[in-house]
């Protein structure tokens, strides 16, 4: 039963097949009550029409018979059935007679039939074992048999109309097709340009024609989007303007307090400070910093995951564990992937110390998966409230229990994040089950590698 609501979870989802089925459904019924209405109406007209059209042939040819010479009578006959399709049988009461049936119509016709030839007109499908449309009548004190072909008298029968109607059908079902793909399109085009935004990525604009709703949106999702870029790139243009016009001074103090006449501790203090400063204007400027796609190239990413291992055990207060896959590739920038590894290090330093000297435990593993890399960078800290987990990933955001501490400005995730957008990868964060947080990466192969994993 879960696997049949699994493979219909799609009708759930999808706005085209909700849309094509519902005109579906529209056009049967539809069709059905328009089908039922018809038969309905010219059920009477129809009636009549075969009645007067079997009382005619009865009436013409009893009346040619009756006026023949006997010696061509014979003759005539041949002449009905082989011209007409007319046939004239002596009725024997021992005739193995099959009750005539025609639907909803055969109680109309009989009735009117016998109103314009007389009660006593009987009526069979079958006389025996010949099938046709059988009407008794009298000449003189003679009863005769004169059968027609079905068709003649019955010329749209119920199986054309179901063929004429599944054509019908058939044809309108296609028409619910083009028209739900034409409704459901411009919403395609827009739930695919939200995910490229939300990627980091530039969609494409959006075309501003069609119908008056439908452009409205488009055009201003388009504004939105160039309003973002906009905003982005000042804001990119005063962090990297305003770091960089902090440096200079920094440079100076540091000289100043180098020449100072102070002691030792002061001076280290006052040093230690300025570098903070200028540490955070690094991460001012790596936020800034614009993405440059031609510096993409492929990249061991299993040695250079061992090489910021290497330099991240070398810290006194870093206890790490790596698990990683050899020869793993993807398209990237080493620089900014080392970054990566470096910042979650340092994140982790500041924060998920349970105790001020105590060291961090850390794990790192990285395996190839299909056609990605997925990398697990995990701490043993405190974990972060569920609740605040994607505010970790915005710029400037730091917890409460972090703002006490004067290191970093809230953009190590964020650089993170945005490192990782830039190389087509995904970052999640989640808490560890036995406490700690979880920072899940996943980054494309290079083609040669996903090619080598689908063979």
């Amino acid at each position: 039963m879960s696997k049949l609501v699994k493979r219909l979870s799609w009708l759930k989802s999808g706005l085209f097949w909700r849309t094509f089925i519902l005109l579906a459904l529209l056009i049967t019924t539809s069709m059905a009550a328009w089908v039922y209405g018809v038969r309905s109406v010219e059920r009477a007209p129809r009636a009549r029409q075969i009645a007067a059209q079997v009382v005619s042939i009865v009436t013409i040819t009893r009346a040619a018979l009756t006026h023949s010479a006997p010696d061509l009578r014979r003759e005539l006959l041949f002449d009905l059935a082989s011209n007409e399709g007319i046939r004239v049988y002596p009725l024997e009461e021992t005739d193995a007679v099959v009750p005539s049936t025609g639907g909803n119509l055969a109680p109309l016709v009989q009735q009117q039939v016998r109103d314009k030839l007389g009660e006593d007109t009987r009526f069979a499908r079958e006389v025996n074992d010949v099938e046709g449309f059988w009407v008794s009548f009298n000449i003189h004190d003679d009863a005769y048999w004169l059968m027609l072909d079905r068709a003649r008298i019955d010329r749209s029968s119920g199986v054309q109309w179901l063929g004429w109607g599944a054509v019908t059908l058939l044809l309108a079902l296609i028409g619910a097709l083009f028209i739900s793909g034409f409704v459901n399109l411009p919403l395609a085009r827009l739930t695919a340009a939200t995910r490229a935004v939300a990627r980091g990525q530039q969609p494409e604009k959006l075309p501003e024609k069609g119908p008056h709703e439908i452009c409205e949106a488009n055009r201003s999702f388009n504004q939105m989007v160039g309003d973002l870029q906009r905003i982005e790139s000042d804001r990119a243009l005063i962090l990297a303007g305003i770091s960089h016009d902090l440096r200079t001074p920094i440079s100076r103090m540091l000289l100043e307090v180098e020449m100072a006449n102070l002691d030792a501790e002061a001076r280290a203090g006052m040093q230690a400070d300025l570098a903070q400063m200028d540490a955070i204007i690094g991460q001012f400027l790596d936020y800034a910093r614009p993405d440059d796609p031609s510096a993409m190239r492929p990249t061991d990413l299993s040695a250079l995951l061992h090489e910021a291992v290497q330099d991240a055990a070398r810290l006194p207060d870093v206890k790490i564990d790596a698990h990683i896959d050899e020869a793993i590739m993807v398209m990237g920038q080493p620089t900014d992937l080392k970054r990566v590894v470096n910042n979650l290090v340092e994140n982790a330093r500041r924060y998920a110390k349970r105790e001020e000297s105590a060291q961090v435990r850390l794990e790192l593993r990285c395996r190839r998966e299909g056609e990605v890399a997925t990398i697990e960078f995990a701490d043993d800290g405190p974990g972060v409230p569920q609740e605040d987990i994607d505010r970790l990933l915005r710029p400037f955001t730091r917890l409460d229990a972090a703002r006490s501490q004067a290191n970093g400005a809230g953009l190590g995730l964020a650089i993170v994040e945005r490192l990782i957008k830039r190389h087509h990868g995904k970052l999640r964060l989640v808490n560890r089950s036995g406490g700690g947080l979880s920072v899940q990466i996943v980054l494309p192969l290079t083609q040669s590698q996903q090619a080598a994993s689908a063979a």
